[in-house]
């Protein structure tokens, strides 16, 4: 399988341009920027071929472009590609917005890295510090075929599984889905508790604890109430103090109904389409 990796030279490119050395796929790089191209040629010893020629010969195209200039990019590169070309796109963002060109005669396939698990239980002190994933901790993946025959699953699966690497399991989901899990599941709710912890940490240290207290305490904290929460621990269980204080802090830190309106199909679709089109400033 021949691959054009679009954007080799940017952060995420030059992650899967390294995972992608050694494999049996033949790796066609493509980066604009003279800074990519150097960053790319510093990393991994590749150097880059034009856009036209790369399409023009993958069985799969890889876009590994911000949300924003995928569209852009499907469009100017779709009347470029072979009938049956894969073109596999690293977030739903950008199809869940309907920037996709339309042709039915090649494939749409969408992954995303789960990134390791807090509770993966790496042993490799070089995986427990690789938090994003696809160097040494292994992650899960999820995977969704928007369009094109079934068959093709399998082969885009394998792609995804080698940019991502080390995979464990991929779960097959739709492009829908994958939406509900970013932004709804893991930014709009995830990292905004996250930021908030981070906040309540604040609060605690200028209250006048420790911050070395007030970081060990939280973090320590976090991990054996997630145990507990999704039965990591189940043994473990709330105590009666804490089931108080969470029924206590429910309605004054959330808005009833908030789950409805974070996941709410429309708000996730607009979600989805201000990712790819920032609204301006005023």
């Amino acid at each position: 399988m021949r691959i054009a990796l679009l954007g080799a030279g940017g952060k995420m490119g030059v992650r899967l341009a390294t995972n992608l050395q050694g494999t049996p796929f033949d790796v066609d790089h493509v980066e604009i920027s003279e800074e990519g191209r150097k960053r790319l040629k510093d990393s991994v010893g590749a150097d880059c071929v034009e856009i036209g020629q790369a399409v023009s010969g993958a069985d799969t195209v890889v876009l590994a472009v911000p949300d924003r200039a995928i569209g852009k990019v499907a469009h100017d590169i779709i009347d470029k590609v072979r009938p049956g070309t894969a073109l596999v796109v690293l977030d739903a963002a950008a199809p869940h917005a309907g920037k996709m060109p339309e042709r039915d005669d090649v494939t749409y396939f969408v992954t995303h890295p789960c990134h390791p698990s807090i509770f993966g239980f790496q042993t490799d002190p070089k995986a427990q510090r690789d938090f994003f994933g696809g160097v040494h901790a292994t992650q899960h993946i999820v995977c969704a075929l928007m369009q094109g025959p079934e068959e093709d699953y399998a082969r885009c699966e394998e792609v995804a599984r080698a940019i991502y690497a080390p995979v464990d399991r991929a779960h097959r989901c739709t492009v829908e889905g994958i939406a509900i899990l970013e932004p709804a599941l893991s930014e709009t709710v995830g990292a905004t508790l996250c930021l908030a912890l981070r906040d309540a940490v604040e609060e605690a240290v200028r209250r006048g604890v420790s911050r070395e207290a007030a970081m060990d305490f939280m973090l320590g904290h976090i991990n054996i109430e997630l145990a507990i929460a999704f039965e990591i621990f189940p043994e473990g269980k709330f105590s009666d103090g804490a089931l108080l204080a969470i029924e206590q802090a429910k309605p004054v830190i959330f808005k009833e109904g908030w789950l409805d309106r974070v996941f709410d199909p429309q708000a996730i679709k607009t979600s989805v389409e201000e990712i790819c089109d920032p609204p301006r400033a005023v």
